[in-house]
């Protein structure tokens, strides 16, 4: 409701039917589209075709129906994103009775590295299948996924049947997340998006940080079951009104045609070297050693199957997954980078931050999550203004360079925080951080779509969302790479003062998964064991700052193109894709400087 209502107050009356009824008549998806013509200079334009010139303050939204159509239509895809996002962080509580019920240690880490390997492999793919057959059709399909997956896993009762359920969880959380960028993308204007991106970027903020707390209850006080329970009404609802609600193109492509125009080796390369890459992490250091050959196979062969990719979208494909045009310039190359990085650094602190709370502070996991609100709302409530301010303006680097300052100094007063509890500094400094995150949540995404033809608008926006999730992946990894090398630096004081046994416990990879012990034992020993996982997690932060500031220099290369008000309807299907083909042939070279 909540969304509802401001969305109502945003889209001006008489403004909200969609944009399908622009859409240019395609004819028949097989046949080569028309050559491009010259269109006059008061139209807006959309591959070369002149479109009817809309005053509406919203591009792309036909004027004379009810504005409640386009409140109803972003709740559903807010609903997507929420459910998409919640879904990653509600089982972190619930993980020890789930794999306690069936009776699996494997479990506890398959539990959510399952759900995030499908979601990052899958994102690429995503964006190229929406471009053959439509974003309606594509976007209901992800939610009908995600569906059943949600109630697999609260209906099975082995573990490896709850595995599968979350793989199909991931892909379907991989689609929603995915498509509904690229429809807000086809459905307002460059100047409008910047608000509609905020909405977006609140909910997932916001999900991902109630996910722990609600967890937490479902598995305390019902049953862990709730928390894939809860999912069923969500999408149940969301699917008709987005079949009622949600009018875009449809280019009806067959499906024998579609197939074929799929990059099926560059699929499954970029699938398979996200996958080898990602388990490869996974395993090392923690089930396997480092220097072990399935670790070293694993990521090595991701890296090889990642440069096939690169030789066979460059070379082979003829509608590549990502074409490599959309890296040409170096404004768009550093606003993928400057994505992978903000992903990296805010999964650190929302992942990590928890573990400090729990194992410093002795906060119970509940507990943990609600010290983490200020950096949750902060991250939101930038987010919402960030959205607001890039519609009124027009500009959106102001808000990235401010973030990117922000960021990296709400990351490097962390490593200020003390052993005893500083309440004062934990809210201030999770605020400037967070609000820093927030601001940086829309950005790079309009920098790279300003910066690329509206008919790769799709494609740039899947590539950022893969870029994003698979850094998210990455940051755990590395970040609990730190975590237990420092654990394992302080062995011999834990032992000096624990005991051989208890430091067994709390060595290297097992600390983290006996944070509980530390509040059981003596007073001498806890301080032992707190001051230990104090250094080891400020050791973290000092990583994260890097990385963040990393990021601070690479905003420096983003180019301020100036965004739209009128709206360019993207088409869509196998014409498209043809267009497409033929001036990315052109388009692929060596990075070139800005142009324009």
């Amino acid at each position: 409701m909540a969304i509802t209502t401001v969305l109502e107050t945003r889209v001006q009356a008489g403004s909200a039917d969609l944009v399908e009824q622009h859409a240019p008549t395609t004819g028949d998806d097989n046949n080569p589209p028309d050559e491009p013509q010259e269109s006059p200079p008061e139209g807006p334009v959309s591959n070369g075709r002149r479109l009817e010139h809309d005053h509406s303050p919203n591009m792309g939204i036909r004027p004379g129906s009810s504005k409640l159509q386009v409140a109803t239509l972003m709740t559903c895809l807010c609903a997507c994103v929420f459910i998409a996002a919640l879904d990653i962080t509600i089982v972190t509580t619930a993980l020890p009775t789930i794999a306690n019920q069936f009776a699996s240690n494997a479990g506890y880490t398959w539990i959510g590295t399952s759900f995030t390997l499908a979601h990052t492999a899958s994102t690429p793919s995503w964006g190229k299948v929406s471009d053959i057959w439509g974003r309606k059709p594509m976007l209901m399909g992800a939610n009908a996924i995600f569906f059943a997956g949600s109630l697999m896993c609260a209906l099975v009762g082995d573990m490896d049947s709850f595995i599968a359920g979350r793989v199909l969880q991931g892909l379907g959380a991989g689609g929603m997340q995915t498509i509904v960028n690229i429809c807000i993308s086809d459905l307002f204007s460059q100047r409008d998006r910047g608000f509609y991106y905020g909405l977006t970027s609140v909910v997932w903020a916001l999900a991902s940080g109630v996910g722990p707390v609600m967890g937490g209850v479902f598995t305390s006080r019902l049953s862990w079951r709730w928390c894939f329970w809860i999912n069923l009404p969500i999408t149940g609802a969301v699917f008709p009104l987005l079949f009622f609600t949600l009018k875009m193109p449809n280019p009806k492509t067959p499906m024998r045609a579609g197939l074929k125009a799929i990059d099926w080796t560059g699929s499954f390369l970029i699938i398979g070297g996200a996958l080898m890459l990602l388990i490869g992490l996974h395993l090392g250091g923690v089930h396997d050693p480092w220097h072990s050959a399935t670790v070293v196979c694993l990521i090595v062969f991701g890296f090889v199957a990642g440069g096939l990719f690169v030789v066979n979208e460059w070379k082979l494909a003829e509608y590549p997954v990502i074409p490599l045009h959309l890296f040409r310039t170096w404004s768009s190359s550093a606003a993928y980078s400057l994505c992978f990085l903000h992903a990296f650094a805010f999964m650190g602190v929302a992942y990590y931050l928890p573990l400090y709370f729990q194992a410093v502070l002795l906060a119970s996991p509940l507990m943990s999550g609600v010290y983490l609100l200020p950096f949750i709302v902060s991250s939101s409530i930038s987010a919402a203004l960030t959205g607001v301010y890039i519609q009124r303006s027009g500009r959106y680097l102001p808000a990235v360079y401010t973030g990117l300052v922000a960021m990296t100094l709400g990351i490097g007063l962390l490593a200020n925080l003390e052993v005893d509890a500083d309440w004062v500094k934990m809210v201030i400094y999770q605020l400037i951080g967070g609000a820093g995150f927030g601001m940086n949540l829309e950005g790079p995404l309009l920098a790279v779509q300003a910066d690329v033809q509206v008919r790769d608008v799709a494609t740039a926006t899947a590539v950022m969302g893969f870029i994003r999730t698979i850094s998210t992946a990455i940051s755990i990894v590395l970040g609990g790479v730190v975590f237990q090398n420092e654990m394992g630096r302080r062995k011999g004081m834990l032992e000096n003062g624990l005991g051989p046994d208890l430091a067994q416990l709390l060595d290297g990879g097992s600390a983290a998964a006996n944070v509980e012990l530390v509040r059981s034992l003596p007073p001498g020993q806890r301080v032992i064991a707190r001051r230990a996982f104090y250094e080891s997690t400020r050791s973290m932060w000092i990583m994260y700052v890097c990385f963040s500031a990393l990021g601070l220099l690479l905003g420096g290369f983003i180019k301020g193109h100036p965004l739209k008000k009128e709206h360019e309807v993207t088409e869509v299907g196998l014409r498209n894709l043809t267009e497409r083909q033929r001036s990315g042939s052109r388009e692929d070279s060596p990075m070139q400087g800005e142009v324009g």
